[in-house]
């Protein structure tokens, strides 16, 4: 962890003409869930709509990302009305490692990602007893990322996010009192604007 803290303190302190900086916009969907909180409508593991935004610094090799992206009617499946709304939402601070940017100046940079934040679910049912939870969060995976012009490009990205457990569930609202757990995959295109 400490470690981590003194790369991430390095690669803030780079030049900032040595880095690119982007924003990019991401539409996409969760996919292959799992979870130990009460899942009513079997959703969880289903494809779901995801949306957000990030902001991206990366040097010649590596950089930083921090990102928040919500997947509402995530714990939603085809027209059973046991849950009236629900999203899922991740905050995250992520290392990225690419490849050399001289290397693959004209053509898609590969590029992975890793690093933590919270994830908050969030669903209304119609008896009210399942409340939002807050989770510490962990993500991974990777991605690549091309520009048409000097300014504008593409990303495509597959990332894992694994909710970590912590506190007390009230009980009932987890299967078989078990630990509070969220998990999936996100995979999604972003427009990508570089400054």
């Amino acid at each position: 962890m400490r470690g981590a803290a003194i790369l991430l303190v390095l690669i803030a302190a780079a030049p900032a003409a040595a880095a690119d900086k982007e924003i990019r916009a991401f539409f996409g969907g969760t996919f292959g869930g799992g979870t130990t909180l009460v899942d009513l409508e079997h959703a969880a593991g289903k494809w779901n709509p995801a949306i957000g935004g990030s902001f991206v610094t990366i040097g010649d090799v590596f950089g930083i990302d921090a990102e928040v992206a919500n997947a509402p009617g995530f714990f939603q499946s085809g027209d059973s009305h046991l849950v009236l709304s629900s999203h899922v939402t991740t905050i995250t601070g992520n290392l990225v490692i690419a490849a050399p940017r001289k290397k693959t100046e004209y053509g898609l940079r590969p590029y992975a990602v890793a690093g933590g934040g919270v994830m908050r679910a969030a669903k209304q049912d119609a008896f009210g007893v399942f409340p939002a939870r807050t989770l510490g969060a962990i993500d991974f995976g990777g991605g690549v990322v091309g520009f048409f012009t000097s300014r504008s490009g593409v990303s495509w990205e597959i990332r894992r996010f694994e909710g970590l457990a912590g506190g007390e569930d009230p009980p009932g609202t987890t299967i078989g009192g078990e630990s509070a757990r969220l998990s999936f995959w996100r995979a999604t295109m972003a427009f990508v604007y570089r400054y």
